[in-house]
């Protein structure tokens, strides 16, 4: 070291600092190379010359050494420059300051030593620097007769060994003979060199070359030293280093066995311990555990964690034995979120080991478990949220069924409600872990503490949807330019996947739950609900929930998704779920059914198939898929919609058929279909794959899923049909009916089927018992059938048959707007009508049906035909009809001519529709041959009726009555002598009419109602005709009178009717041929003044004229018209007989009183036919006091002021009259009034002679048929 001048004293620097620094009586020999150019100014060569001198204090040494250990954290690079200027220098001071860390004992200067020691080793990098070293420390231990002072050493050589790992290696293999030291320094009763021997130990082993090496000497020396070592620690730092050493070890797996082999187990005691002289590692283990250090604790978990990651079932036991679990568990309640982190892993890796469940480690836990995840689930820590509940579910899935995890409902539903509050965790992997935990813990085992907790499940069921419903909506992540990423895309359809995944293994496990409980009569509701609350928590509630959450949420989650994609796996779970469903619910089982199968399900799971099921691949899928398959279809066919439930034997034929096909169908719809064309000679088995297919498509079809071209579907049926026919073979009823039902629904609106196709379906129809077996109600199916003669002469009537017995509620629809006029025709009835317009023939079917069918569906086509007719008045079908229906009655008086109301119920509803057909034919025209038969024919019906026989007389008669007045004149005298010549007819006419004055045993008012009006039509035929009488009929006037003055209530119509009857015997002065007037009972001697008026006598006159006044006051139109016609008539009668007594009628005052009544406020509410027919009988018998001259002047001016093109023309007329009446009185005085009558007149006149007549004369009025010309006029 070259020398230089004493210098005065270094600038910048206080004397102290300098005196403290330096070493000042050797420093002015120094040169300045070894000077730090900055602070601090350290001399090199003072302080080689300062720190091995006996003479300089402790405190200075430590001072130059901070000094210059902080000069190589500020400065490194310079210090580095300034000690590798010679390398004699630098091995010097490295000696120099080994010496010093030998020699002194204050372990302040020996840390600054080893501290500077391992600075100046790690940044000058020199071989021969740390050789020099390591062999300083190797002398060392090697000249030591005893390790007391070998702390330093050990310590230097470890943490050289941390800050260089190279050197692990070198010191092995070197330096081999100190690991005998080292060994000699574990047993030295010193915890802090045993504490050194660790930590260098631990650095040795940290290197996988030094750990090989050193295997021989851990498994012949260190091994069980070490054990006992760390078993006796007390201190905290021997047992860190002990821990750390042991946590080196365990990373590979020879050493963990050798550990774990030494470690001696007794299990044949309650307590474990190892013999004398030998420890356990787990009892070590279990001893920190129970310390009150945290940092022991956690250190402690992560090697029982190490050593369970080799191998659980190999060292789980040994820990499980130890009642590892048991403090583990205590320690969840710790606050601190590293040891519970620690504990879980430790806790997840034993649960692998089956022995943790057996020893009811769990059960003791559990609970543990739960208020961990309470309490951790408030914390912000998602890791450790994941790992809990990671641990939660591997204890709920693996805990063994017999052994119950949850001793109380209280426990379950804590453990519930944390599994909620988990699932509803904003982070997306903590929600799917606790999917995962939900669907473990939804298990028999885990809920059969009872009562069960039915609405905590479904709550907890609804959350994990909710999330999982929330988490398929949310939107994918864009690019801001709005292009997708498709890696980051495809990667979150992904988690989607996985999620919906788990979230479906959830639910399904709920599923089987439900399933399970079913034969748990103590499961099926809460045992302490009171007996009148409402039972909500119920399996039953519960299984309905599981119905409906799937069908909002499931159903539709899945599908969204699988718009995006498809997986197996996902699927096999979803279609297992749908299938457990069935089971769930099986008095829902059939509507579900329906509406999956109307959402195309079928479609979907065939696609499934046909996308992934090929050859052998996705054998669980296949099976799954299969499965659900044919419970849908059987649920399907055993509730059908359409068409008749089948029988057993069908069904179980059906049932085996589609076990052993679905599951060979993998054949996408094009291949299907090509497949179902094959008219090659096809066996048994692929007959039996054929008639899957058809049943597939008809299902599907007859729920709206047609998801299969239906021209493609057409020919692939009728190929299929002609197949049949070539190999004579007959397919099962279901079969043919799918196929009938795709041929009618496929079928080209306009085109038509061969001849071959048609007799196929023939043939094999000819073979069936009852076309019921093979029916689906549908409008297509019925014009199949009625479309093509060959079918329709067979079983068209059968077919209607069918048709009408399914339609319940149009027919009722069409009966209630039969007046509404013509709303719009439902699909099949739409069908029925084009096929009677274009073959009119299928009416005769359906008048046989009227006559043979039973009531309610006689009915049923009564109504359809009745809509028919007037929907379709173009349509002449009248001669068709009322031939058909003439051969019915003539055979019906042959067979039961002596009481045809015993020969069928529906007789009544064929001449209802024979009225209707004679309502239909227009007026004035003639009554052909067919027509006189068929009056001659009812007629004698009627004849052997008796008045009770009320549903078929009232039909007949308004037939009767109808066609009477129907017709033209000549007919009309022609069908009165045909009807007057049946003495029968006439004799019940006669019995009817006398019941309408008894008490009991009346028939219903609309018949009695028809009897008159026919009784008065006969009369005034007879008399109009001069006819032949063959049996007259007698009538009590004093009853017609009596009813007349005291009317029935509600039987406006019966007195119309009577009147109109009263009315024609007036106007033939009681002279008819075929009534006879009789008095009732014993009567008094006439007065002179009754003589000229008989059969009436004044008192009745007078009692009639006040029952016309009560009857014209009730204002009802019909009944009116026949008042004031029958006064016309009674006024006539009276004139001719007694002048001044039909003018004291016609004057009464009563009569202006009556006029005023009926008269409203309205304006020129006088026009009104029969107001202006009353005031016209007035002004003829001149009752001014009635009417004056002032009253008809303003009548006038008010008519002649009045549009008159509004008026009917039954109004004109009565105008009219009323006019020429009032003219041909003279009661015109003034001229002015007399132009305008005439003015009137003439613009009255050609109006009435040109106005139209009612649009409809003949009516039906509460099922009377009545002519409105016939009452009025």
């Amino acid at each position: 070291m070259a020398v230089r001048e004493p210098a005065a004293g270094l600038p910048g620097l206080g004397r102290d600092e300098e005196a403290a620094l330096l070493f000042e009586r050797a420093h002015y020999r120094h040169d300045p190379r070894w000077l730090l150019p900055m602070s601090p100014r350290l001399c090199l060569a003072c302080a080689l010359e300062l720190l091995p001198e006996p003479s300089v204090s402790l405190v200075r040494k430590k001072h130059v050494l901070s000094g210059f250990r902080d000069a190589l954290m500020r400065h490194a690079s310079l210090v580095m420059q300034l000690v590798a200027q010679d390398q004699r220098v630098c091995i010097h001071f490295i000696s120099m300051l080994f010496g010093l860390l030998r020699n002194v004992e204050d372990g302040s200067i020996t840390d600054l030593c080893i501290e500077v020691l391992i600075q100046l080793t790690t940044q000058l990098k020199l071989e021969q620097t740390i050789h020099c070293l390591l062999d300083e420390c190797h002398k060392e231990l090697c000249n030591m007769p005893s390790m007391r002072g070998s702390l330093a050493t050990l310590t230097l050589l470890g943490k050289l060994v941390d800050a260089i790992p190279a050197l692990a290696d070198k010191l092995v293999m070197e330096h081999s003979d100190l690991m005998e030291h080292l060994l000699r320094g574990l047993v030295y009763p010193s915890e802090g060199v045993q504490a050194s021997v660790c930590y260098l130990y631990g650095k040795l082993y940290s290197s996988p070359v030094a750990a090989e090496m050193l295997l021989g000497h851990f498994r012949e020396k260190l091994c069980p030293l070490f054990l006992s070592t760390m078993d006796g620690a007390q201190t905290k730092e021997l047992k860190i280093n002990c821990l750390g050493l042991l946590r080196q070890l365990l990373k590979y797996d020879l050493f963990v066995s050798m550990i774990m082999n030494k470690s001696v187990l007794v299990e044949s005691t309650e307590s474990v311990e190892g013999p004398p002289g030998e420890t356990s590692l787990p009892l070590v283990l279990k001893k920190l555990l129970l310390s009150r250090d945290e940092t022991l604790q956690v250190a402690s978990a992560h090697c029982i964690t190490a050593v369970l990651l080799h191998s659980p079932v190999k060292h789980a036991p040994a820990f499980i034995h130890a009642d590892i679990p048991e403090f583990l568990f205590e320690h969840l309640s710790s606050s601190s979120e590293v040891l519970v982190w620690s504990s879980y892993n430790c806790l997840i890796l034993l649960a692998e080991e089956p022995l943790f469940f057996s020893k009811c480690h769990t059960v003791y836990g559990i609970e543990s478990v739960v208020r961990s995840l309470q309490g951790i689930l408030r914390m912000n820590n998602t890791e450790l949220h994941k790992q809990g509940l990671l641990l939660f579910a591997q204890i709920l899935t693996r805990q063994p069924e017999e052994i119950r995890l949850f001793t109380s409902s209280a426990m379950c539903r804590d453990a519930g409600r944390a599994l909620q509050e988990a699932v509803n965790s904003p982070v997306l992997e903590v929600a799917a872990e606790a999917v995962k935990a939900i669907s473990a813990f939804l298990r028999k085992d885990h809920q059969s503490a009872l009562p069960v907790l039915y609405k905590e499940l479904q709550a907890l069921l609804k959350a994990m949807l909710s999330r999982c419903a929330d988490f398929s909506q949310t939107p994918l992540n864009w690019r801001p330019l709005g292009h997708a990423s498709s890696r980051d895309s495809e990667k979150a359809i992904l988690r989607r996947g996985r999620f919906l995944l788990s979230t479906l293994e959830g639910f399904r496990n709920a599923c089987r739950l439900a399933v399970e409980f079913q034969n748990e009569p103590s499961a099926q509701e809460n045992p302490f609900t009171a007996p009148s609350a409402e039972k909500e928590d119920t399996l039953e509630a519960f299984s309905e929930f599981l119905l409906s959450a799937c069908d909002s949420l499931c159903i539709p989650m899945v599908m969204r998704y699988s718009e995006q994609a498809t997986h197996p796996a996902l699927m096999e779970v979803f279609l297992s779920v749908l299938h457990s469903l069935f089971v769930i619910v099986p008095h829902m089982k059939e509507k579900f059914s329906k509406k999956l199968a109307a959402s195309s399900f079928i479609q979907l799971t065939l696609e499934l198939k046909a996308r992934f099921c090929s050859g052998l691949s996705h054998s669980a899928l296949n099976q799954v898929c299969s499965s659900f398959l044919y419970y849908m279809c059987i649920n399907l066919l055993s509730a059908p919609e359409k068409t008749g439930p089948p029988s057993q034997e069908e069904l179980s034929a059906v049932s085996e058929l589609l076990q052993h096909g679905l599951p060979q169908i993998s054949s996408r719809s094009p291949e299907s279909l090509a497949f179902l064309s094959d008219r090659q000679y096809v066996e048994g088995a692929t007959r039996q794959r054929q008639y899957c297919i058809l049943l597939l498509f008809y299902l599907a079809y007859i729920h709206e899923d047609r998801f299969v071209s239906e021209a493609e579907l057409f020919m692939a049926v009728r190929s299929f049909l002609l197949s049949l026919q070539d190999q004579g073979e007959r397919p099962p009823l279901v079969v043919f009916r799918a196929s009938i039902y795709l041929l009618a629904i496929c079928q080209d609106k306009d085109g038509a089927l061969d001849e071959a196709v048609v007799g196929a379906i023939r043939k094999l129809l000819e073979g069936i018992l009852d076309l019921h077996l093979v029916y689906t109600h549908h409008p297509l199916v019925l014009r199949l059938f009625l479309l093509y003669p060959e079918l329709m002469s067979r079983f068209g009537h059968r077919v209607l048959e069918l048709w009408f017995s399914w339609e319940e509620s149009i027919c009722e629809e069409l009966d209630n707007v039969a007046s509404a006029g013509q709303p719009t025709l439902p699909a099949s009835l739409a069908a029925l009508f084009h096929v009677l317009r274009s073959s009119p023939s299928t009416l005769l079917i359906l008048l046989d049906l009227i006559y043979s069918s039973p009531v309610d569906t006689a009915h049923k086509v009564l109504i359809v035909l009745r809509t028919f007719l007037r929907r379709n008045e173009d349509v002449q079908v009248g001669g068709l009809i009322r031939g058909h229906f003439l051969l019915i009655l003539q055979h019906l008086l042959v067979e039961h001519g002596s009481s045809p109301s015993g020969a069928s119920g529906n007789l009544p509803l064929l001449l209802s529709l024979l009225s209707l057909v004679q309502l239909r034919n227009e007026s004035e025209q003639e009554l052909d041959s067919m027509a006189m038969k068929l009056l001659h024919q009812v007629s004698k019906l009627c004849g052997k009726c008796s008045p009770t026989d009320t549903d078929i007389l009232q039909p007949s008669f308004n037939f009767l009555y109808w066609s009477l007045h129907q017709t033209t004149l000549g007919s009309q005298k022609r069908a009165a002598a045909v009807l007057l010549s049946s003495t029968a007819l006439i004799e019940l006419l006669e019995k009817t009419l006398a019941l309408t004055w008894a008490e009991e045993g009346s028939p219903r008012t609309e018949l009695l109602c028809s009897a008159w009006l026919l009784t008065a039509s006969f009369s005034a035929q007879q008399h109009d005709g001069n006819l032949q009488v063959h049996q007259t009929l007698s009538v009590e006037l004093d009853q017609v009178l009596k009813a007349l003055s005291f009317p029935k209530k509600k039987a406006a119509l019966l007195s119309a009717a009577i009147l109109r009857f009263l009315r024609t015997a007036l106007q033939q002065s009681f002279s008819s041929a075929l009534v006879t007037l009789l008095p009732s009972g014993a009567q008094p001697p006439p007065a002179p003044e009754d003589t000229v008026l008989a059969p009436l006598g004044t008192s009745q006159v007078l009692s009639l004229v006040i029952g016309l006044q009560n009857l014209l006051v009730q204002k009802d139109p019909l009944l009116s018209h026949a008042c004031v016609g029958c006064l016309e008539a009674l006024l006539d009668y009276l004139h001719a007989r007694s002048p001044d007594i039909a003018l004291h009628v016609a004057s009464q005052p009563w009569n202006r009183f009556l006029l005023f009544t009926l008269l409203d406020a309205g304006e020129n509410s006088f026009l009104r036919a029969e107001l202006l027919r009353l005031m016209t009988l007035f002004v003829r018998f001149r009752s001014s006091s009635i009417l004056s001259r002032e009253e008809v002047g303003h009548v006038l001016q008010g008519a002649a002021l009045a549009d008159l093109s509004t008026l009917s023309s039954t109004t004109l007329q009565a105008l009219r009259g009323f006019f020429l009446q009032v003219q041909s009185m003279g009661l015109l005085a003034d001229h002015r009034m007399a132009q305008t009558l005439q003015a009137s007149l003439e613009g009255l006149s050609p109006r009435a002679s040109t106005a139209q007549p009612p649009l409809q004369d003949m009516i039906c009025l509460g099922g009377v048929a009545v002519s409105l010309s016939h009452i009025r006029d």
